[in-house]
């Protein structure tokens, strides 16, 4: 009696530990996406804003004047 006992509890405890461990896992392995995600993001906007002071020096580059390019760039908004 007293052996079945304690092999329903080893038993109850690696059942439990394995639950954890995946728990565990899926935890970590949603952590990992939303920081590749956020990562992602972060470097997206770093391109953006590199991209986008190019455009501007490029136009300023250009020789036309402020009126000429809000009316190109900026007038249809």
């Amino acid at each position: 009696m007293a052996s079945e006992v304690l092999m329903t509890i080893s038993k109850d405890e690696r059942e439990r530990a394995r639950l954890e461990s995946e728990f565990k896992y899926a935890l970590d392995t949603q952590s990992e996406l939303v920081n590749a995600k956020r990562e992602g993001r972060q470097e997206g906007r770093q391109e953006g804003e590199k991209y986008a002071k190019q455009q501007f020096i490029d136009l300023l580059k250009s020789g036309k004047s402020p009126e000429e390019l809000i009316q190109i760039y900026g007038g249809g908004r």
